[in-house]
């Protein structure tokens, strides 16, 4: 019968390098607490045993698990059909590995955030789309674990991150203000459930910029122009084929997501509506899609992969070092892309080409 090969044990190799096994602990956990000869034999001798310490153990040791948690509220299926979120990750990632962290996705199990936080096995947690109120937030707030929060209203709890929503809002009506537009549709982005109104908080802001710049043009915007959307791109189709279907003719789409309005360019391809000749359409986010749909999507460019970096940075940041103190908040600028879906109104008779600056 073959043999199993047995793993080596910390009690293996105390017992090679003459020295307790509390020994070869700290000189994997804790170096400081032994003489540098001590600690490099006892790596010595480990090495040529193959000797690899037990992950589990050695994060009870240390007090620390190298992970850190995306927390989402909606399952990761609903996530990443956004493609916002695949970005965001994308720049988690890059500065939790250069810090030495792994990642460790948190979202609903078994529909409750509340299990899936209580069972994360991480040491700090980045909350996506959860209101500083939310009970998950402040449970992890109560805990002491390292938190920051992204895209939530300022509070003296815990550090964030937002971007200048109701600013980029602006910017897009105004462009399309600037190219004779007056009949309008919003795409809103749909809150997910449990999410504590954070999304509803950043749509809201984003509305406020829309409602800003139309004020200045005698423009009201009635519940009838606005659209609530799942942030996907299958939810902008469907959103802009009801409003459709309903009678709207807008001349323009105000999307509160790059999802959202890529999904309402194929709608109305889908219809034979014309972008940007007979529709022209604005999104928010600048996701890497966007400079590739047919036509090239103009949208509000936030910086996404930063907002990422910038969320671990704050996360493992010392604020007893840190000038900006305990609850620092860090707000990134955003700036209006033209591409190819935006245009002058036709007027009767008359043919017109896109504004392009990009």
């Amino acid at each position: 019968m073959q043999s199993t090969l047995r793993r080596t044990t910390i009690a293996d190799v105390a017992k090679a390098a003459g020295v307790s096994k509390t020994a070869v602990s700290f000189a994997f956990n804790a170096p400081s607490r032994l003489s540098s000869e001590t600690v490099s034999h006892i790596h010595d001798i480990a090495a040529a045993m193959d000797y690899r310490p037990d992950p589990v153990a050695r994060s009870l040791a240390q007090r620390r698990t190298g992970t850190l948690g995306i927390l989402t509220p909606q399952s990761l299926e609903l996530t990443f059909n956004n493609p916002y979120h695949a970005a965001f990750a994308a720049g988690v990632a890059v500065e939790a590995e250069r810090a030495g962290y792994a990642l460790q996705f948190i979202s609903p199990l078994h529909g409750s955030l509340g299990r899936a936080v209580d069972r994360a096995s991480v040491d700090g947690i980045i909350a996506v789309g959860l209101a500083s109120s939310h009970p998950e937030v402040a449970r992890i707030r109560r805990s002491g674990m390292r938190l920051v929060v992204v895209d939530a209203p300022e509070t003296d709890d815990e550090p964030s991150i937002s971007v200048d929503n109701e600013g980029g809002g602006r910017m897009a009506a105004e462009h399309l203000l600037g190219l004779g537009h007056r009949r309008f549709l919003v795409l809103g982005v749909e809150p997910p459930a449990g999410s504590g109104g954070r999304t509803a908080a950043v749509g809201a802001a984003r509305m406020r910029g829309y409602r800003t710049a139309l004020r200045t043009a005698d423009i009201h915007l009635g519940d009838e122009n606005v659209v609530i959307a799942p942030t996907t791109i299958e939810g902008g189709r469907q959103a802009f084929d009801a409003a459709w279907g309903d009678g709207q003719r807008p001349t323009a789409v105000l999307a509160m997501s790059d999802a959202t309005a890529i999904g309402a360019l194929h709608a109305a391809r889908e219809q034979r509506i014309r972008v940007p000749l007979d529709l022209s359409i604005v999104g928010f986010d600048d996701i890497d899609l966007a400079r590739y749909t047919d036509p090239p999507l103009t949208t509000i460019h936030q910086p996404i992969h930063q907002k990422g970096e910038e969320a671990v940075r704050l996360l493992l940041r010392e604020p007893s070092t840190d000038p900006a103190g305990p609850s620092a908040h860090r707000r990134l600028d955003v700036r209006l892309v033209i591409r190819g879906s935006t245009s002058h109104v036709i007027e009767a008779g008359g043919d017109r080409d896109p504004v392009l600056n990009q």
